[in-house]
């Protein structure tokens, strides 16, 4: 069998040696970037469940207090906590509290809002930090005792 046909199967048993190689070279620096990506969206998806625990926690926090001061200052510690036992690393952490309806059957407003470093995820053009912010209020109880 030397006529054409052969001729034919030979053509398409070419040499593709290296192909291979060059298909991993060309697709790796996108694959890096895509990795990267998923990293950031899961690194903010995290942070701002973590924020919106935290600041109902600290709005709890503070409705159980007694006076609008001891409110102001278990809400914050309460924040900072919750976010250290989660592993949330925040390059600033702010949390406000607004005691204006802080009496028996009033509620209490905790605004905690963290920034989020991106700037370590090299190769994606991103903003260097993120801020994320999250409000949860609480009710006082109304039957609560007098301080």
């Amino acid at each position: 069998m030397t006529g054409p046909r052969s001729q034919w199967r030979g053509e398409l048993r070419r040499d593709e040696s290296g192909s291979v190689t060059a298909e991993l070279v060309l697709l790796t620096p996108l694959l890096i970037l895509m990795l990267l990506f998923v990293v950031a969206l899961g690194r903010l998806s995290g942070a701002r469940l973590e924020v919106d625990g935290a600041a109902a926690q600290a709005a709890r926090a503070a409705s159980i207090a007694r006076d609008p001061a001891t409110a102001t200052a278990m809400a914050t510690q309460t924040a900072t906590a919750a976010l250290g036992s989660d592993h949330v690393t925040c390059a600033q952490l702010t949390v406000s509290t607004d005691n204006a309806q802080f009496t028996p059957g009033g509620s209490v407003a905790v605004t905690v809002t963290c920034t989020v470093a991106l700037s370590d995820l090299t190769g994606l053009r991103l903003p260097a930090s993120e801020s994320i912010r999250s409000t949860a209020s609480s009710v006082i109880d109304v039957y609560r005792s007098a301080a």
